[in-house]
Formats: structure tokens, sequence, C-alpha cells
């Protein structure tokens, strides 16, 4: 914590020399963000009576580096931010309440499965389109993205449907389900999104089941109806033909990627400086591209620990995993981190062209409220696998039983 405060105090004074005048606001929101990081610690610690906030520790770094990306652009960025992080960080909690009692949260399953296809039919009748996509419904003061607050109920659907297999009746319906948001996500066009639900639906299908031929045989099906997908409606893979052809495309569909790799590598290992970048005057700067943004200006070095931090992430999921107190826990868990891990990888290798760029966030890190909730939300199931809620630990102590008095017969014509 003392590491991580000197770090973000020494973000907020690069972004405080970078204005002609400071800005009163921006010193509330960073010194309000760091106090808020110790009470919580401070009072978690009261409360549980432990020690144990890793896990949130690395959220909060995350979050903190977002928060400092949105400041270098505009107070009402920073503002928004977090305003999305207290909300979060709200999610989170009322996430761990609910899943706290495995019988609780089975009852939810259904509830869960009703809201996520009412979230996306609504989405799809209400949505306007923004860049091509049907994801985004405008209220007005503020957007949101349904898809992302769907990710959390997602999970927990195919946590509880899978936490008890005792019927194939209960796995068809997840299968139906998923496809459900699976087609609704294609029909929105939000195909990086509808890559996330598929590949964890993938893993949660291979921790309950551990079948490999069944795995591939849902993946060669799945790769069927893209490849018919791209025959009837071959727009869809116009999206893609600057994929690994960007320096081709450098002043057209190539444009973000190939500033991204001209401008993070200038920053070298420690960066220009945070708000010297010159992605920044690049479209979605802050959102779909901040890693570039980060390796820009902050260097390599804090790219690097943004990626560390999501291998902790997926450690602390795995090792809690094997000592959850049940198995709804531990696959909520591994999908949860699998989702986060998933979705960046198509992040940071589809803006370096690895893969397609689909456009989404990076969790934690990217601008915007719905992706921060989404994260803090998926960050519950993890937690829950570990320390505080873990089941007792079973009485080990050797009972010992007392051993029946042996008679020491008393010997012929004597005395005992």
């Amino acid at each position: 914590m003392l590491l991580m405060t000197a770090f973000q105090l020494l973000c907020a004074a690069c972004v405080f020399v970078k204005q002609e005048e400071l800005s009163i606001t921006l010193v509330y929101i960073f010194f309000g963000y760091i106090a808020a990081e110790w009470i919580y610690m401070l009072i978690g610690t009261l409360v549980t009576h432990n020690d144990y906030f890793e896990l949130e520790a690395i959220a909060f770094f995350l979050s903190g580096i977002g928060l400092t990306v949105c400041a270098s652009f505009s107070e009402s960025y920073a503002l928004k931010q977090l305003i999305a992080i207290g909300l979060g960080l709200a999610v989170y909690l009322i996430m761990l309440l609910l899943i706290k009692d495995v019988r609780f949260a089975c009852m939810l399953r259904y509830p869960a499965a009703i809201g996520a296809v009412g979230i996306l039919a609504l989405n799809l009748v209400l949505a306007s389109s923004i860049n091509g996509t049907l994801n985004w419904i405008d209220l007005g003061f503020f957007s949101i993205q349904p898809s992302e607050l769907v990710k959390i109920l997602f999970i927990l659907v195919g946590a509880v449907s899978l936490d008890k297999l005792l019927s194939m009746t209960s796995l068809t319906k997840y299968v139906i389900f998923s496809l459900g948001c699976v087609g609704a996500l294609f029909l929105m066009k939000d195909f990086g999104t509808a890559l996330i639900f598929f590949f964890t639906f993938i893993l949660i299908a291979f921790m309950r089941s551990g079948n490999i031929r069944t795995i591939v045989l849902i993946c060669a099906v799945a790769l069927m109806g893209a490849m018919l997908i791209i025959y009837f409606k071959p727009y869809v893979a116009n999206r893609f033909a600057a994929y690994r052809h960007v320096w081709d495309y450098m002043d057209t569909s190539g444009y973000q990627q190939t500033r991204v790799l001209i401008y993070s590598a200038s920053g070298g290992l420690f960066g220009l400086g945070i708000g010297e970048g010159y992605l920044r005057d690049v479209y979605a700067a802050s959102t779909d591209l901040v890693f570039g943004l980060i390796c820009e200006e902050m260097g390599l070095i804090v790219a690097l620990a943004v990626l560390l931090s999501f291998a902790g992430i997926a450690f602390f999921a795995v090792r809690s995993a094997k000592s959850s107190a049940s198995t709804f826990y531990a696959i909520a868990a591994v999908s949860a981190s699998g989702m986060l891990l998933f979705q960046l990888a198509l992040n940071v290798f589809g803006i370096t062209d690895l893969l397609p760029l689909t456009g989404v966030t990076l969790p934690f890190v990217s601008r915007g409220g719905s992706s921060m909730l989404c994260s803090w939300g998926l960050l519950a199931y993890i937690r829950a696998a570990g320390a505080p809620f873990e089941a007792p630990k079973p009485d080990i102590s050797v009972r010992k039983t007392p051993k029946k008095p042996i008679k020491n017969p008393a010997p012929k014509g004597g005395t005992a």
C-alpha cells in the first residue's frame, strides 16, 4: 500500500505539473481516491480481522492508473471515472453479500438468466448505432453498455447451473442461454464481447466436464457458424480486412493500430511523461487504445506491471479455487478470471495487430463506467473463493479412545 500510494502521488504530481493553473478539483480527486483506498483497507482489516487484501490492492492499482489517464485528459473525465470506481466498489461489495451463501446464489439463477436475456433484448430495441455496433443506450445524462453488466450475470448462471450437474436438462438450459446471449451480441455486431462470452462458456463447460473432445466439437460447430455468417453477411469480414495488413491501411482502417505500434515503442522503459504522448490525439486513446497510451507515456515498466497485475489476479483465482468451500466458487472464480484475461488479450493483442481489433476495453483501466462496474463485479467471484469464505477447517485432532484396562490375573495360590 505504501509503494502504491507513492506511485499514485507521483502520477498526480505529473498531472499537476502539466496544468497551467492547478486544478483544485483534481487535487480532491486524487487525494480522495488515495484516502478511500486506505479507509477501505483499514475498515476491512477491522471487520474481517485479517489483512488478506492483495486482490483489492491490485484492483486499486489498476483503477488508479485509469484514473490518472482520465485526469491527464480533463477534469470531467477524472470525476466520472472516480464515480465509476466508487460504483464499481459498491457492486463488488453487494456481489460478495449475494454470493456469500451458495444456496441463496442458486436461487438467483433464474432471475439472473431472465434479467440477462431481457437486458440484451432491450439493448437491441433501444440502442443506437455507434461505430457500427448496437451496444450503447443513451439515457441523456450518461450512456451505459448493457453487455458489460450481463457478463456478471453470465458467470453467475453458468457457475450455478454446472455446480451440480445432475441431468442433461441443466446443461441443455445453460447451452440455450449461452447461445441466446452470444446470438444477441452478434445481432448487435459486438463481435469482441461475443467472443468473450463464448470463451467463458467453453471455460465453464470444460471445468465441469473435463471432456476435451466435447469442447473441440463445440468449437468446430462455432467455427462453422462463423463461416456461415461471413458467407451470408460478407460485410462482417470487411471489418477484419486490415488484420495483419495494418501498414497497407495505415491511413484508413489500420490508422489506430499503426499509431499504437509507432507511439508505444517511442515510450521506452520510463515513458515520455504523462500528458506528453502523441497517441492521446488518436480516437479512443483513453478507452480501446489505453494500453498503448500507457506504454508511450508511462513506459514499458508500468505496462508490464499492468500485465503482471492481471497474472496476479489469475494466480489468486486458481489458488483460491483449489481450497474453495464449494464447486460454485471454484467455477465462478476461474471463469471470471478467464474472462478478464481473455478480454485483456483481445485488447492488448488487438491494438498491436496480433489479433483482429475488436474494440474491447482494458478491464479496470479504460475510461468508462460500464466497464468499471463489470470489472469490479467479476472480481467479487474471485474474492468469494478466497479466505473470507473458506469452509471451516475440519477438526483433525486425534481423538484418543480410552483403552480398556488390562486385567492382571492374580497368580495361583497367592495375591495379585
